[in-house]
């Protein structure tokens, strides 16, 4: 009998993508149209978020929408997505073979992180792509601490010149 390793994360991992397969099929079933004789997916814009130095960048592919369609909140750093793209059909009673195009309505959001300033939100649309650039929040700075070392009179003085430096990592005194 051969002895196989147990890797917790690997199962764990396998658990997480088993719950999103899940998951989607739950929220993204094909709904009946009003013809009876065809399905339409819900609609879901894609996104891209990407960071910058002093940014983070999300553009949204909106094909077909208007600014006037979307709308874009900041409440308590949850960034929300939200329109609606309305079906083109004409009133003729032509025959439809296949429909793939999804319309409806839909919500985006994404938790920004702590500290992003709302007045540093800017929007952009253009030629179906929102673009929204957030600046990032100030990185907070090193602190100073003074140390005085046994009986000696004079202070030492540590800095930290690096911002990522983990407070938790032992320091020495020069």
């Amino acid at each position: 009998m051969a002895l196989i390793r147990w890797e917790p994360v690997a199962e764990l991992n396998t658990i997480q993508n088993e719950m999103n397969r899940l998951f989607n099929t739950l929220v993204d079933q094909p709904t009946q149209t009003g013809r009876g004789n065809g399905t339409m997916r819900r609609w879901l814009p894609p996104m891209d978020l990407v960071e910058t130095a002093d940014h983070y960048v999300l553009r949204a592919d909106l094909p077909g929408l208007s600014d006037g369609d979307v709308s874009v909140q900041l409440e308590d750093n949850v960034l929300t997505i939200s329109g609606e793209r309305k079906a083109e059909r004409e009133q003729q009673q032509e025959g439809y073979f296949r429909l793939e195009r999804s319309f409806g309505s839909f919500s985006r959001a994404l938790t920004l992180p702590a500290g992003v300033d709302p007045d540093g939100v800017d929007a952009h649309f253009d030629r179906g792509v929102l673009e929204i650039r957030i600046a990032k929040p100030e990185q907070k700075k090193p602190k100073t601490v003074q140390i005085n070392l046994g009986g000696q009179s004079h202070p030492k003085t540590i800095d930290s010149a690096d911002p990522q430096a983990n407070s938790r990592d032992p320091v020495a005194a020069a």
